[in-house]
């Protein structure tokens, strides 16, 4: 055993991806802020605990403000990095917005508590990246590109290599290897690890998902090749779509040169503490059994969790739940047409939508969505792989286009922060709150009528808005 000491660094995901896997992001601030005085004493690298679909959960089912969560959560960590999820130029929404709003949200981020913004992009195009990360780095805030990984004949270790040399180019301060449906398998992780430290001096860190049951011995191998910073979740909310556990993790590289230094103690009343929240959630039915199991399907189809997840519910709406099987071997047709292109939000839900249609109208893109074709016509930007030629033309022509777009695509877009402003003027209590209407209009002009109606002490009995589940 050598005796150089390299402690992998840990950021703890229980307080944003762990929830979003499990429960659908419910967590609440309420149930969050008594236990983070004990985790700040961890020693985490970094605490996940915003962006992602947090922001959208609060405001549409906690009736929460995002901003004042934050602020709470920052107020608590004295010690501790705070770190978010942030989806390039589509902020931490489904669709790319202007340059000036992506701004002022990095600026407002940072400003009420973030340390590190992990950026992705779902096509891994990098000119949906470069605002949000000139944004981070002009506020003084760590700037983590993730690469969202998949498999294909595209994705060789020089594309790893190269594209980790362009975003180390760009400014970022490290690299997250974004493995959002547990593809990524034990040697493959050395090897990824191996090519990404060739072609970039920035520190790596790794992010998977137990879903296939392969990554706490992924984590092991890359963290043996040169990984620097793992995510993990405390065990409660361990395991099945969410992280490898803490607790695990610390043990196992426990006396060797990776040991994080964890006090088990510690972790032990931690998790404690999240336990009796656990039986809670499984109690009332939304903690589900079948995420927390072990689903090797991910690795033979390649489609994340919550991608079945959600290929299910539209057959059963449509009735053709007898039509999943077709479908499981359609979608890698699908993401082929539309040039091999990860599987993460929203690509995984245009390529499972679109699998779903060819198959239940028994005709190949008899129908196309508006986003397959926006997708088809670059508006999401540059695919991997070229996209299929004829269904392409399909798609130019229903849009009256001649030509794709080959520019980054959010330079179509003006300028829309005094727009927004405008709009939501009434309502406005903080600056954040254009920030909040900006992302979700009607999501969040219900939140904020809430918001008015409890001020004043009226009963605000509020309709939720649609009941939907949004994955990563």
């Amino acid at each position: 055993m050598s005796d150089v000491k390299r402690p992998v660094k840990i950021t703890e995901t229980v307080l944003r991806d762990a929830h979003q896997s499990l429960i659908a992001t419910r967590m609440t601030t309420e149930q969050m802020l008594p236990i983070i005085d004990k985790m700040d004493k961890v020693g985490y690298h970094s605490v996940e605990c915003w962006g992602g679909a947090t922001f959208d959960a609060c405001l549409r089912f906690l009736k929460e403000d995002p901003w004042e969560r934050l602020r709470k959560l920052r107020d608590g960590f004295k010690n501790t990095k705070l770190q978010m999820l942030f989806r390039g130029q589509n902020i931490l929404g489904y669709s790319p917005y202007s340059d000036d709003v992506v701004e002022y949200f990095v600026q407002k981020s940072i400003a009420n508590g973030i340390d590190i913004i992990r950026i992705f992009d779902c096509l891994n195009d990098i000119r949906n990246l470069e605002c949000a990360v000139k944004a981070a780095n002009k506020e003084k805030g760590h700037a983590q590109v993730a690469l969202s990984y998949t498999l294909g004949d595209a994705y060789t270790m020089d594309y790893w290599k190269n594209i980790a040399k362009n975003i180390e180019e760009m400014g970022a301060d490290s690299i997250c290897i974004k493995d959002m449906a547990g593809l990524l398998v034990p040697n493959a992780a050395s090897e990824l690890v191996e090519a990404l430290k060739a072609g970039t001096k920035l520190p790596i860190q790794l992010h998977t998902h137990y879903t296939s049951g392969v990554a706490s011995m992924t984590y092991m191998k890359a963290v043996e090749a040169g990984c620097d910073i793992i995510d993990t979740a405390m065990s409660p909310l361990a395991m099945g779509t969410s992280q490898p556990a803490t607790e695990v993790m610390a043990k196992a590289f426990e006396g060797s040169e990776y040991d994080p230094g964890f006090d088990q103690n510690l972790l032990a009343e931690i998790a404690d503490y999240f336990r009796p929240l656990r039986e809670q959630w499984l109690d009332s039915g939304l903690l589900s059994p079948k995420v927390m199991g072990v689903n090797i399907k991910t690795l033979l189809y390649q489609v994340p969790g919550g991608m079945l997840s959600n290929m299910v519910s539209q057959l059963k709406e449509m009735k053709a739940e007898d039509k999943y099987d077709e479908v499981l071997e359609e979608i890698p047709r699908v993401r082929k047409d539309f040039g091999e292109i990860p599987l993460v939000t929203p690509s995984s839900q245009i390529v499972g939508t679109q699998a779903v249609l060819n198959v239940v109208m028994g005709e190949r893109y008899k129908t196309l969505t508006k986003e397959s074709k926006d997708l088809l016509v670059g508006k999401y930007g540059k695919t991997t792989l070229p996209v299929n030629a004829e269904v392409q033309k399909k798609a130019l022509d229903s849009l009256g286009m001649k030509e794709p777009i080959t520019y980054r695509p959010a330079d179509d877009l003006e300028p829309s922060l005094e727009k927004f402003e405008k709009e939501m003027a009434q309502y406005k209590q903080q600056n954040e709150d254009v920030l909040s209407y900006a992302l979700f209009p009607q999501v969040a002009t219900e939140f904020f009528k809430y918001r008015d109606a409890q001020n004043t002490g009226i009963d605000a009995s509020l309709a939720d808005s649609e009941n939907k589940v949004y994955p990563v």
